[in-house]
């Protein structure tokens, strides 16, 4: 629903107790850091470009049985409101969830030190999907050319820097992911990865309906499977966003729905680049049991 207020586009960014934020977010702060949770929340949490509306949709199907018809309801972001969304122009992700019905499924990109303490102490449940950092630093370039929320960065190069100094919104990919993969260990967190999704989706669609308590039988499996598909997702207007309003998904030059494959960053990264990069990967991720396939 759009409204009548403007906003400036491409707005720096702001911090939220020193994580960097999109401006807008941020002014609507104090409402999400009181958002009152349920204890049947289910929340979906990624840094962005991690495969966020992929699970949204899996999650979506389970929720109403493999029903296609229910999954065309509405599109993506308003069947899982986008808890920290806020533009000026159109309605908040909180406003969606207070009139979304149990059981509420919500999608963020919060990192672990910023979520709304109701939701820890409902004991949600929360699904985490972790991508490698060089493919989410490619899609979340790509990403930035559309989604005039976020500063404008005019080159891949000035972007990358920013991406490895943590400078970008929600900060630092290495924290994002570290953060949450420690905090599985005391809460009820699945954690999968995006490149584990694509390998073998029926596999970790399995795990998600394990981890949901519903377990719908293989021909429901396998009709979310089919459903859930890159192509099958591309050509869905209730999730391929072209639907959203220009004014903040400008989509004339790039798509949303990209190319939703592994090792993109290949034919980004220069082999300069990629060392560089390499080094700052081993530096931030040295001592941890968290490993990625790139």
């Amino acid at each position: 629903m759009e409204k009548e207020e403007t906003y400036t586009p491409r707005p720096p960014l702001t911090t939220i107790q020193g994580f960097p934020f999109v401006k807008c977010f941020a002014d609507n702060w104090a409402k999400v850091e009181s958002f009152q949770a349920r204890p049947d929340d289910l929340l979906i949490c990624t840094y962005p470009k991690a495969g966020t509306t992929w699970m949204s949709e899996i999650v979506d199907f389970i929720v109403n049985n493999g029903d296609v018809e229910k999954t065309k309801r509405d599109v993506i972001q308003n069947r899982v409101p986008f808890l920290e969304f806020a533009i000026p122009i159109t309605t908040s992700g909180i406003e969606l969830l207070v009139n979304t019905p149990p059981p509420r499924v919500i999608k963020t990109h919060l990192p672990v030190k910023l979520l709304p303490k109701t939701l820890w102490k409902n004991n949600c449940k929360i699904i985490y999907v972790a991508r490698n950092a060089k493919d989410v630093a490619v899609s979340f370039y790509y990403f930035t050319k559309i989604a005039v929320a976020h500063p404008e960065y005019k080159t891949w190069d000035e972007f990358l820097e920013s991406y490895m100094a943590g400078k970008i919104a929600y900060g630092s990919w290495f924290d994002h992911v570290k953060g949450w993969w420690e905090k599985r260990k005391d809460h009820r967190i699945l954690y999968l990865f995006y490149e584990d999704m694509k390998e073998d989706p029926k596999r970790e669609i399995q795990k998600v309906m394990q981890f949901m308590e519903m377990e719908l039988g293989e021909e429901i499996l396998e009709r979310i499977v089919q459903h859930t598909t890159f192509k099958e997702m591309s050509d869905n207007l209730m999730t391929n966003r072209k639907s959203t309003p220009p004014s903040w998904l400008d989509q004339k030059t790039y798509t949303f729905m990209r190319k939703g494959i592994t090792g993109d960053w290949k034919n980004h990264f220069t082999v300069a680049q990629s060392e560089r990069f390499d080094e700052e990967y081993e530096r931030n991720m040295t001592g941890t049991s968290l490993h990625f396939i790139f």
